[in-house]
């Protein structure tokens, strides 16, 4: 009975902060969608900088729990400017909780709101949140010979036109490193062999097409490329093996104690442009994160495992930057449902909502 409480609890861990970030979507929802319709006759820039702000209060209460309540700890090496900038962000791709690091580096620079996704083009179909990620500047991508690249760069322009910060995330991999799924890689390091490329072993090889598109398009709007390596403290088997990162579900369950994340900040003058050039600079980008992986998870000298190479920051997040996000989405969340107008407004909300979600995603994203 005493291992079946604690299993239980255990469980509990990730009930509450799901609950809370599944059940303010509507409220927020709803509060974006009146901004839309009261700034309709309104420059884009406005609508822009107040759609920003309610984008960082939504991912400050992501952050509360991800950070404050799993008490995780977070180890920053390299250069992580402390001021905003227009950047594109790479980083190696494990986890869901990848996500969610880009929101830890980018609320340390004051730049939450900024954070924009390249998505794999079935998340437009999540519901809420699927229509509103495309609304805040996220673009849906598909994969190898169905990718529009005109799409994607008729959007890119448009947001450098209107002058639309960009804290733009990428992940070149286009699909999660996980070390049970060995005909992945396997395919992978054949992919890199076939084309010439050293083979890695703890990332997979890096595809250009979106990067490119991305920096071409931008290569004058752009400050900088931030160059992010994340490891997962803890996520090795009993024989020191790596294994499959965490999920989101297991990162709430407060089951990785540690974040390292490595940031190397180029210069967008360092970064050539044409394309078969940049294939090869994108490749040597990876080499070094494979690297840093060796080093994290297979250094012969257990001195030197689980961390980077260099002097490490322990960056705690204050509660004064999440905890009132909480608590405002949270309290008019529980304000809505506590009436029978917002109860039906707040279903109706879910349901309409994700039916006009997905058809204006089928027709424009």
């Amino acid at each position: 009975m005493l291992l079946s409480l604690v299993l239980h609890m255990h469980s509990v861990r990730c009930v509450l902060p799901a609950a809370v970030l599944l059940g303010t979507a509507p409220t927020y929802v709803l509060a974006w969608g009146a901004w839309r319709l009261l700034s309709a006759l309104l420059p884009s820039r406005f609508y822009q900088a107040v759609d920003d702000r309610l984008y960082c209060v939504y991912q400050s209460m992501v952050l509360f729990f991800f950070e404050n309540y799993t008490g995780v700890q977070i180890l920053l090496y390299g250069d992580l400017p402390k001021n905003k900038e227009n950047v594109i962000y790479l980083a190696n791709h494990q986890s869901t909780v990848d996500w969610i690091i880009a929101d830890i580096l980018a609320v340390r620079q004051n730049a939450l709101g900024h954070v924009r996704y390249v998505l794999k083009d079935g998340l437009k179909w999540l519901p809420l949140y699927g229509c509103y990620f495309s609304q805040h500047g996220g673009i849906y991508v598909k994969r190898s010979a169905k990718f529009n690249e005109n799409q994607m760069r008729k959007k890119l322009q448009r947001y450098i036109n209107a002058g639309t910060p960009m804290y733009l995330v990428i992940f070149p991999e286009g699909t999660r490193y996980n070390p049970e799924l060995t005909k992945v890689i396997s395919a992978s390091q054949a992919f890199a062999a076939q084309e010439g490329l050293p083979v890695l072993k703890h990332v997979l090889t890096p595809r250009i097409k979106a990067t490119h598109v991305a920096f071409d398009s931008m290569k004058d709007y752009l400050d900088a490329v931030y160059d992010v390596t994340v490891a997962f403290e803890g996520s090795v088997d009993d024989k020191g093996q790596r294994k499959e990162a965490p999920s989101m579900a297991e990162f709430l369950c407060k089951e990785c104690p540690k974040i390292h994340i490595h940031i190397d900040r180029i210069d967008r003058k360092n970064i050539p442009e044409e394309q078969v050039s940049m294939k090869r600079w994108l490749h040597e980008r990876f080499e070094i994160k494979d690297k840093l992986l060796i080093e994290f998870y297979d250094s012969p000298d257990p001195e030197r495992r689980n961390k980077f190479p260099g002097e490490s920051v322990n960056s705690k997040l204050s509660l004064k930057k999440t905890l009132p996000s909480f608590l405002i989405l949270s309290g008019l969340t529980a304000g809505l449902l506590m009436t029978e107008a917002g109860r039906k407004l707040y279903v109706k909300t879910w349901i309409y909502g994700t039916l006009i979600g997905c058809l204006w995603v089928s027709i424009k994203a």
